[in-house]
């Protein structure tokens, strides 16, 4: 098998070329690439356009000034992109505020002469969106039947978990949080997370873009669960702004805030990266949902996700 010079503009295309067998093919990666560990070592190929804060608040205005200007968030370092040199460039549009644009690849290319390299953009909706981009990855990579491989035991462990969940007798209404301040729900594929983890999804629909609601819109609904996963953020990143739970939530009038029912987990390494591990992201939202029944999953996954109190202490979730 000849092996291709591959560079990968996002996280989950990284973790996709890795999960393949191919991690020694890649010249480069973007500046968010941290996982398998090791390819952080790897050239990076992006870089933000302009340094963004670090409260959710003030992140949110600064990409929406950014992107009022007419500008991309982050933007293609061609002169590391020249020297990596890469035949087949993985990246997205799926998203103008989670990766360079396409269309900054492609100026790229355009400055640097490079009309050989094959450019595989990745715009995944849901799940099944997700296994058919392993699939287009591998047949890029001339790994066709490792990709089937992948993708089939991926398959095989949601099945599992499907099965499982449908034998319970409760489907408990589950709200899930992508950002906080402004509040966003979960779209693409976690209400497909939610529906095999044996709940039901509120607000959102498989495939949606996340929607903003405010604290009117919330307050009408009462989830029995509430699943918080900040898009790009660590567990210990969304748990220093716990606060905004007083006020971006109606805190004090959720059955599930009261339950202790409300879960912070890792957004940044699970559920936002639309690669193989949103089956560890599935399994992290069955524990949630149905921690009994699922307790061998809520052990496995004790350190990604934590309880949050009605005091806003956080504590073991299981």
């Amino acid at each position: 098998m000849r092996r291709m010079r591959v560079a990968t503009l996002l996280p989950s295309a990284t973790e996709i070329v890795c999960a393949l067998g191919a991690r020694a093919e890649l010249v480069g990666v973007s500046h968010e690439c941290d996982y398998p560990v090791g390819v952080e070592k790897l050239p990076v190929l992006t870089r933000t356009r302009r340094t963004l804060p670090r409260a959710s608040g003030a992140i949110d205005a600064a990409v929406r000034d950014i992107l009022r200007d007419a500008l991309t968030v982050y933007e293609v370092d061609t002169a590391a992109l020249r020297e990596a040199a890469p035949e087949l460039i993985v990246t997205q549009d799926l998203c103008e505020v989670c990766a360079v644009s396409i269309d900054d690849v492609r100026t790229a290319l355009r400055e640097l002469a490079r009309a050989d390299v094959e450019l595989l953009s990745l715009s995944p909706l849901r799940l099944a969106d997700v296994w058919g981009d392993i699939l287009r990855v591998a047949r890029a990579l001339g790994r066709e039947e490792q990709g089937r491989s992948l993708v089939q035991s991926l398959e095989a462990r949601i099945e599992a978990i499907r099965a499982r969940a449908a034998t319970l007798d409760t489907r408990p209404r589950v709200l899930t949080i992508e950002w906080l301040d402004p509040v966003m729900i979960g779209g693409t594929w976690m209400p497909e997370l939610v529906e095999l983890a044996g709940g039901e999804a509120l607000v959102t629909r498989p495939g949606d873009h996340a929607p903003t609601l405010d604290l009117e819109q919330l307050a009408a609904l009462d989830p029995e669960i509430v699943l918080i996963k900040p898009c790009g953020f660590s567990l210990e990143r969304t748990s220093s702004e716990l606060e905004l739970l007083r006020t971006q939530l109606p805190w004090s009038s959720w059955s599930a805030a009261r339950a202790g029912r409300v879960f912070v987990a890792d957004g940044n390494a699970f559920f936002n990266r639309p690669g193989p591990r949103l089956v560890e992201s599935l399994e992290i939202t069955a524990a949630c949902v149905h921690p009994l029944e699922f307790a061998a999953l809520a052990r496995k996954h004790a350190r990604n996700v934590r309880r949050v109190g009605t005091d806003l202490v956080l504590a073991p979730a299981f």
